[in-house]
């Protein structure tokens, strides 16, 4: 029995100090008439993006606007997870603040979600598109110019490809996911707001798990991200401890539901590379204090040890400043 021959989708955008570039995203989403309603949750942003936010929604009926309760920043995990909740159509596409859809975002699928009736997701490729030479030359460092799933395959094997089993098999961008909202709600859980970067990377991999996601266009981009100096994932500048986080939590995930042993073994490989890869840096950190001991009042050596090993706001690196720190003075 065929499926759907039209889609209803809402697309969740979270803001956060993107007033220079939301405006642009916005409107490359209105393009199509599949979008029924773009949803923006502005996160506290420093800037003035809720002010361009509110002229929008204003201004485009399909616009609507939400913050977190108090105006409070919480992050893109909590923003994408309201904005779940606030939609109302029976699709979900995310954009990100400073990212844009090209026109052949739905090309596929609108053919995938009528063909196959069982899926539950279509993903595709992603570009870029560089505001600055500084994010060009940070980009080029960290990415490939196509963010794309190298290898075609089906619902079966996506999860084990996005865990590393398969090799060379490569990622999507949230930006590229089309999903039904009910398929999230089979989910264990939305986005984690404990992983403060590569959220999306642990959502997509566990919704891999829970849902039947197709290959779309995974060779020609149906969206561009947006990169310059200000990006996320440009500014990180503690990778390691940020895929611990990730892979620590995946692993405890991925014991908990009974995953195969091979996409146990990868996470747990992943997580314990990163802690070899945090405690390393802290010691470099702390080494590099003691070789300059004439600016120990302006680099307090200890915190960036325990930034590095433990996180800036973890139970462990509480635990080291409030006792090991004590024990050391």
């Amino acid at each position: 029995m065929p499926g759907p021959t039209s889609l209803n989708i809402s697309v969740v955008i979270p803001v956060y100090n993107a007033a220079k570039f939301i405006e642009r995203g916005v409107r490359s989403a209105l393009l199509f008439e599949e979008v029924k309603e773009v949803i923006l949750v502005e996160d506290a942003s420093p800037d003035n993006s809720l002010e361009v936010c509110k002229a929008l929604a204003e201004s485009l009926p399909r616009v609507r606007l939400y913050q977190h309760p108090g105006g409070v920043n919480q992050g893109a995990a909590a923003s994408r997870n309201l904005g779940i909740a606030q939609s109302t159509q029976e699709y979900i596409a995310f954009l990100d603040a400073d990212d844009f859809f090209l026109p052949n975002r739905f090309d596929a699928e609108r053919g995938i979600f009528r063909d196959h009736p069982d899926a539950d997701g279509v993903y595709g490729s992603l570009g870029a598109h560089y505001y600055d030479d500084e994010g060009r030359a940070l980009y080029d460092s960290l990415f490939q110019e196509v963010f794309t799933v190298r290898k075609r395959v089906g619902p079966e094997e996506l999860f084990e490809g996005l865990s590393g089993v398969i090799p060379d098999f490569g990622q999507f961008h949230l930006d590229a996911l089309t999903v039904k909202r009910i398929a999230l709600m089979g989910m264990d859980r939305l986005m984690r707001k404990e992983i403060h970067l590569h959220e999306d990377t642990d959502f997509i991999i566990r919704l891999a798990w829970y849902a039947r996601l197709y290959p779309g266009s995974i060779d020609a981009p149906v969206a561009i991200r947006g990169v310059h100096r200000e990006n996320r994932i440009t500014r990180n500048d503690r990778v390691a401890h940020t895929e611990l986080v990730l892979y620590r939590l995946l692993w405890e995930w991925a014991k908990a539901t009974g995953v195969s042993a091979a996409a146990r073994e990868r996470f747990h490989y992943k997580y314990r590379l990163n802690e070899m890869r945090t405690m390393r840096n802290g010691m470099r950190a702390t080494g590099l204090a003691l070789r300059h001991r004439r600016y120990l009042e302006r680099f307090d050596f200890r915190e960036a040890y325990i930034r590095a090993l433990a996180g800036e706001d973890t139970r462990f690196s509480r635990l080291l400043r409030n006792v090991g720190w004590r024990l050391y003075n």
